[in-house]
């Protein structure tokens, strides 16, 4: 009996040893975590992927990686190939920041560290630039004041004062005013809270960046929230002589309506031009361009062109895009951007790699966002020549000079004389719309000499059916428009159309196109709509030339 109360002694003698060395181990372990967090951040070391940070990324990519100013770079286990983290080295390593090789941990330890580093790596008050947080929140009402007005584009004059001017329906006008220096502090908030830019802000140099969605307020955990109405802002940053600084903020706008985002009605297109791109999509293979100067719409038109594109072919083919970067959402597309160049050198290898990597990818129709260069127009004829819809757009003056500027690039007489290639030559501009409410008949006008010369075009038709801009009332906040339309000239060219214009008989090839093709040239387009009120006089004979003259070409 003695001997068994020893052994029972002995064994719960064991029991407690062994409970006290799990209690120790399980208390270890308990340490060991936090340990491994001191460790992570001792030595003044910093995550970078901090809400708040100076690393501007999306709450979907931080939640699968981690990188310390040290470089150590933490990586979701479950995610090692995840395109989002291949992506952010790309961004880190163009930021120019220390990247070492991933090292994989768990999804709760990512979320253990970000915890830590919110906990115990509040930011410190003189990390804080307290005026670029002011400036940046500054760039925010600025833009969402020109966002309420659907400003196309915004202008910052930096001189001896700042001058802000938004361009409103097509005009500018004087908004803003402040002294210099809030100017050059806003040119370089605009400058930090850009999404894709230079790692270096340079005032002497001329750079270019993009501003895209809602990112955190640099030294804050706010947002620097865009108007929801606004997809992104590209900037354009300029030294000018007698000022410091010109940037210049182009808004890229959400669709109003995006169920109906691929009707071209809505832009300003009347059955006549509906019907021609309904006949240049039914088109499988060959080249269609659409031209027109800086800020004319041709992205807005090839998007919705597009979309209608894939709408009516069931969503079953490839579409491809290629962009320098995608501007707008093409739903079904497979929108490839070109976003790591900095020079435009670097641009044009990178845009033309982009363009021969989507002609390997099986497409049945490609977009190209852009025709700048003789590399960029050769693989467009080459897609074209293989087998595929190609749409792009140019900058070209009309839609016959859309043939002149691609053989100024470079491009061989045989290719733009083939109308097997070259399919459909589109030029646009957009026309302000007349206000219906306000607007003014020309009979009270007929001494000007305006009205002279439109009753020497049209006549007394003219006189009767033509309006122009009223005083402005509550529906159109006073300014007598209501926004703007697109105007258009569609050519389909066959091969006699193409060989006078390449031979340089331009005459010739425009009234072949007017009438054996049964064309219309946009200053008959235009005359058509302010025939229907839609838009005025002025607005014809700023576009298309003085009504009682002959086209130029």
């Amino acid at each position: 009996m003695a001997e068994d109360a020893e052994n029972n002694a002995e064994v719960k003698d064991e029991v407690a040893r062994n409970t006290n060395l799990a209690e120790d181990a399980v208390e270890e372990e308990a340490k060991k975590p936090a340990n491994i967090l001191e460790q992570l951040f001792s030595r003044g070391n910093r995550l970078l992927t901090l809400p708040g940070s100076s690393l501007v990324i999306n709450d979907d990519t931080r939640r699968l990686l981690a990188l310390f100013t040290d470089g150590t770079f933490l990586v979701s286990e479950s995610h090692k190939f995840d395109g989002r983290v291949l992506s952010f080295e790309v961004l880190a390593r163009k930021k120019k920041l220390t990247i070492g090789k991933p090292k994989y941990v768990s999804q709760n330890e990512l979320t253990a560290i970000y915890n830590f580093a919110e906990r115990n790596q509040p930011v410190a008050e003189n990390d804080v630039d307290l005026d670029q947080l002011q400036m940046q929140k500054d760039f925010v009402n600025v833009v969402a004041r020109a966002a309420s007005q659907k400003v196309s584009d915004i202008h910052v004059i930096v001189a001896d004062s700042t001058q802000i001017m938004f361009r409103v329906n097509g005009m500018m006008q004087t908004e803003m005013e402040y002294n210099k220096e809030w100017g050059e502090s806003f040119v370089r908030a605009a400058f930090a809270s850009s999404d894709i830019s230079d790692s270096n802000y340079a005032q002497n140099e001329f750079q270019g960046a993009q501003k895209l969605g809602s990112t955190p307020l640099r030294g804050s955990k706010g947002k620097l929230m865009l108007p929801h109405n606004v997809l992104a802002i590209r900037l354009q940053f300029n030294p000018i002589a007698f000022g410091s600084q010109y940037l210049v903020m182009r808004l890229l706008y959400a669709d109003d309506n995006p169920d109906g985002s691929g009707d071209l009605a809505a832009l300003g297109f009347g059955e006549y031009e509906l019907n021609l791109f309904y006949r240049l999509r039914a088109v499988p293979v060959g080249l269609s361009v659409i031209a027109g100067p800086t800020g004319s719409g041709k992205s807005t038109t090839l998007q919705r062109n597009m979309i209608k594109l894939l709408q009516e072919k069931n969503y079953e083919l490839n579409l491809l895009t290629v962009e320098d970067p995608p501007e707008y959402p093409i739903p079904g597309a497979r929108q490839m951007p070109v976003t790591n160049a900095n020079t435009e050198e670097e641009k044009a290898e990178q845009f033309t790699k982009a363009l021969s990597a989507a002609l390997r990818s099986d497409p049945d129709v490609i977009m190209v966002g852009e025709v700048r260069a003789l590399a960029a127009a050769q693989l467009t004829f080459q897609g074209a020549l293989s087998g595929h819809g190609m749409w792009t757009t140019l900058h070209a003056n009309s839609a016959p000079a859309i043939l002149m500027r691609l053989r100024d690039m470079g491009v061989e007489p045989f290719k733009l004389t083939d109308p097997e290639l070259v399919k459909g030559l589109v030029s646009q501009r957009l026309f302000r719309r007349l206000c219906p409410h306000c607007r003014q008949s020309v009979k009270e006008k007929l001494n000007e000499p305006s009205v002279q010369r439109l009753k020497v075009a049209l006549g007394d038709f003219g006189i009767e059916n033509t309006y122009v801009r009223g005083p402005g009332c509550k529906y159109c906040d006073n300014r007598g428009i209501k926004g703007r339309m697109c105007v258009p000239e569609i050519i389909l060219p066959d091969g006699t159309f193409l060989d006078l214009m390449i031979k340089g008989e331009t005459r010739k090839a425009i009234d072949y196109w007017t009438s054996d093709l049964n064309g219309r040239t946009l200053k008959d387009a235009a005359t058509e709509r302010m025939l229907k009120g839609y838009i005025d006089l002025d607005e014809v004979e700023r576009w298309c030339g003085l009504l009682d003259q002959r086209p130029a070409y």
